[in-house]
């Protein structure tokens, strides 16, 4: 059993998926046709063996509490362990005071209440694997009073605009956190992962709350790296983070290439999510499907390729799918031709036979419409 128990966080009031998060929030998003995005900070913690988890949602609640359930299907021991979801009574995007330290001042009770030394808390928005019991014990061994984790990356000019940065002294002692610019190539990206005692967390929750009612952790951990011993641990494997409608989508299509997705899955690490009955995919003799991702429950007439398809969708006789990202349930009629789109879930496109895009500049389908 872990000595720390988990927080997910929601994504801040910098970050925006334009098209798909009206409907609901980027935890709750479709990811690689079976999973959603939150599934994989639940499951690290779960696999990590932290089975007391909150879960902290701003708005849009419905679509993530009804996939989160009571948490049984994340292997959490009901017994001993608990998936609870938490509400801040600020639910606006736009307002300044919708901060995970005002979430937080929400739900202190809930907080204090949980008895174990430590928390680690992580991002709804970001898909990775980590071992936090291996990231726990490398806090508790360094002495540090917080450890932050974060990976490294040589593309920060053309991607991660929306993620912290952590600026790294020699002895990987962080110095500060800075949003992310564009201004250099290679860049410590901060997966607004964090270790430390509760004691301490809670301690910065007043801080920031007495400092500034706009503040974020993220802010109140950047003043306090003058104060405190506030170290990184750098992360190696697959990482996205899902910050604006580009990123969703190279990090569903990224992941169609094996050598990719190996960097992520792991036998001896599962990624729990929830199921369901459906049948298997029915494959007609006029289908054509290359190098895609095709969920269970679909059946399949026409051409799919580079492309993930969602659970239960149909692709009828003479349709076309390239480098595209179908959500579930959608259904693509005979001879519609579609390249580089996400298409939402319930979506109908029967009439317009011809969507292409822009690989830069992918194309969006509004959830259930009729094209």
């Amino acid at each position: 059993m872990s000595k720390a128990f988990g927080i997910v966080n929601f994504a801040g009031n910098h970050i925006r998926v334009e098209g798909l998060q009206p409907y609901r929030p980027i935890g709750a998003f479709s990811f690689l046709g079976r999973y959603r995005v939150i599934d994989f900070p639940i499951s690290n913690m779960t696999n990590s063996g932290i089975d007391h988890i909150q879960v902290y949602i701003r708005r849009k609640p419905r679509a993530l509490v009804e996939h989160l359930g009571t948490g049984r299907h994340y292997n959490i021991n009901s017994k001993s362990g608990r998936l609870h979801i938490l509400f801040g009574e600020n639910t606006s995007y736009d307002s300044l005071y919708s901060t995970d330290i005002a979430a937080y001042m929400d739900n202190m009770e809930a907080i204090e209440d949980v008895r174990y030394p430590y928390v680690v808390i992580a991002p709804s928005y970001m898909v990775y694997t980590m071992d936090y019991d291996m990231l726990l014990q490398n806090h508790i061994e360094s002495g540090a009073d917080i450890t932050l984790l974060y990976h490294s990356v040589d593309n920060a000019k053309d991607a991660f605009f929306e993620c912290n940065t952590l600026n790294l002294n020699r002895q990987k002692g962080v110095l500060s956190l800075e949003q992310n610019r564009g201004n250099a190539k290679n860049r410590n990206i901060f997966m607004d992962t964090y270790v430390m005692k509760k004691e301490l967390f809670i301690e910065l929750i007043y801080k920031a709350k007495k400092m500034s009612s706009m503040y974020t952790l993220a802010d109140i951990v950047n003043i306090s790296c003058e104060d405190l011993d506030v170290r990184g641990v750098s992360h190696r494997g697959f990482f996205a983070s899902i910050t604006d409608f580009k990123s969703y989508y190279d990090a569903n299509i990224s992941l169609i290439d094996l050598k990719a997705a190996q960097n992520l899955f792991s036998d001896d690490w599962p990624i729990y999510t929830r199921t369901n009955d459906s049948c298997p995919t029915q494959y007609f003799e006029s289908a054509d499907v290359k190098n895609s991702i095709v969920s269970n429950g679909c059946l399949i007439e026409g051409t799919v390729e580079n492309s993930i398809i969602g659970r239960g969708c149909i692709i009828k006789k003479g349709a076309v799918i390239k480098n595209s990202v179908i959500l579930p349930t959608s259904v693509i009629g005979e001879n519609v031709h579609l390249e580089n789109q996400v298409v939402d879930k319930h979506a109908r496109l029967t009439h317009v036979k011809e969507l292409i895009s822009d690989p830069d500049k992918p194309g969006y389908v509004r959830r259930g419409d009729t094209l």
